[in-house]
């Protein structure tokens, strides 16, 4: 859903878009679809799909786990890896699989440690039967194509019992039914994952060329486009990224730790240390508890404070109830067409924006400063062209942080409301809809889908509403030319001007 806006003055012309903006630059690892400041963890979760907003959960009648969750953790044992005296071990959970804690445990307290040849990463990849043909492969395809390849080889894989306690699927909106993606018309979520499975499509099908057809040999097993996007599914929800040394990573038995809400931190959860011992030169990937948790309790953390729900229900298939995890992306861009193209790029430019600018608003807070300024920046024409002319250049950002004219701030009102009026008419219920639904017992995924698109309206009412007040006060606002008139002496505090008799 595009939707473009000619601005009243011919010389400027403004484009807003919910489309998500790093669709356009995919990363080097896992494909990241939106911003995010600082990522430590790409995703981990439950051995099976979880749903809504997750928090720390007391298990004082646990079920027993399957008998692969079993064999798995006597895998582990065998190769040292646990013992009888770890502090967590697998248990089934409301969110699925998760952790539980076998003894009370203190804040920061080592909970796991898993030596690195029990990692999966591209260094795995390398060492394997593969790693020739995979050598020049993103990361993230090269360990999917691994983890197809061992699950299709069953009991002669090293890594079978890791991966009998994979899911199938998750909840994230990439393994949706059509019909229940129609459940999110209107909503940045369904472009975004439209957007996903047609990325994760056509890596497929250049690998299946590139990589799978011509090594029949080591690809005896048929592997299809589903294949393809359970791996992706797995990385997307459980890989950690972005740790020391490590772009991607799948770490057996740490990956089964659950998301809490409560836990507002992403600090001292993980890290990387050198040698286990005197004698022992492996890396360990150490994990800590964030909070206190008593034995009995399942020991959980914090994926991503950063993410909105659109990303957690993409990544992870779950979202939060806290008004600061919904977003919506608004996407401007200056016209090729506008006149003044190549000044306002380059002004753009200079401050850390380009031709293209993207900017997340979130739920019960105000709009990015650069946002206004870059607005005001598009909208610029008619007599206020002259801050454009490069005698402003080192001043003119400064200058767009407040008002220009009324006509100026008048036209990204304008639009801004124009835009949130456009993307609201898209969505098939309104906010009050879908509040009664939220009062039922709801499939999970729809109930994923009437939290997004609800947040999402919620949203774009806030938009709107602060731009309509602004349109209120643009007769009380001050403008550059009653700034610049002030600063000279030329204009007395109620905004009238100065005149001199000569002497």
């Amino acid at each position: 859903m595009m939707t473009t806006f000619t601005a009243l003055s011919p010389s400027s012309t403004f484009m807003i878009s919910p489309i998500i903006k790093t669709l356009k630059n995919p990363t080097k690892t896992l494909p990241h679809f939106r911003r995010s400041s600082t990522l430590t963890l790409s995703a981990t979760l439950s051995t099976t799909p979880t749903t809504t907003t997750t928090t720390t959960t007391t298990s004082s009648l646990q079920k027993p786990v399957s008998d692969s969750v079993q064999t798995f953790w006597q895998w582990l044992k065998d190769e040292g890896v646990v013992s009888s005296k770890t502090p967590v071990k697998p248990a089934v959970v409301p969110e699925g699989l998760g952790l539980v804690a076998q003894k009370d445990l203190a804040r920061n307290e080592v909970v796991l440690e898993v030596p690195k040849r029990f990692w999966i990463n591209p260094d795995a990849v390398a060492a394997s039967e593969i790693g020739s043909v995979c050598s020049g492969l993103k990361p993230w395809l090269s360990v999917a194509l691994f983890l197809i390849r061992e699950k299709k080889k069953n009991d002669t894989s090293s890594w079978r019992y890791y991966l009998d306690v994979l899911p199938d699927y998750t909840n994230s909106t990439i393994f949706w039914s059509e019909e229940e993606l129609a459940e999110l018309q209107g909503t940045q979520l369904l472009s975004t994952t439209l957007s996903v499975k047609d990325y994760v499509q056509n890596e497929f099908l250049k690998v299946e060329e590139e990589i799978i057809a011509p090594n029949k040999q080591l690809f005896p097993s048929p592997i299809t486009l589903d294949d393809f996007f359970w791996a992706f599914g797995i990385l997307r929800s459980r890989a950690f990224s972005r740790l020391r040394g490590q772009n991607l990573v799948l770490i057996p038995l740490v990956d089964l730790i659950n998301h809490s809400s409560s836990i507002t931190t992403e600090d001292h959860a993980w890290e990387i240390k050198g040698a286990a011992g005197l004698f022992s030169w492996d890396t360990l990937f150490s994990l800590r508890t964030p909070v206190s948790v008593k034995a009995g309790e399942q020991v959980m953390i914090q994926y991503d404070i950063n993410k909105s729900n659109a990303d957690l229900a993409l990544d992870y298939g779950f979202i939060e109830s806290k008004a600061d995890r919904n977003a919506f992306t608004l996407t401007l861009e200056i016209s090729e067409s506008d006149p003044f193209f190549g000044d306002k790029l380059d002004i753009a430019e200079s401050n850390g924006l380009g031709e293209t600018a993207y900017f997340d608003i979130v739920l019960d807070r105000q709009v990015p400063p650069a946002m206004l300024q870059y607005l005001r920046l598009v909208a610029l024409g008619g007599t206020d062209a002259f801050l454009l002319e490069s005698i402003f250049r080192n001043s003119i950002w400064g200058h767009l942080d407040l008002p220009i004219s009324r006509a100026n701030e008048e036209l990204i009102c304008q639009v801004v409301r124009d835009a949130c009026k456009s993307a609201l008419s898209g969505y098939h219920t309104t906010i009050e809809e879908d509040e009664k639904l939220k009062g039922e017992k709801l499939d999970p995924r729809l109930e994923i889908a009437v939290g997004i698109r609800q947040g999402e309206k919620k949203v774009l009412q806030q938009i709107d509403e602060i731009f309509k007040d602004r349109e209120s006060e643009l007769n009380e606002l001050e403008y550059y030319q009653e700034r610049r008139l002030k600063d000279l002496g030329l204009c007395g505090e109620q905004g009238e001007i100065i005149f001199w008799e000569p002497k």
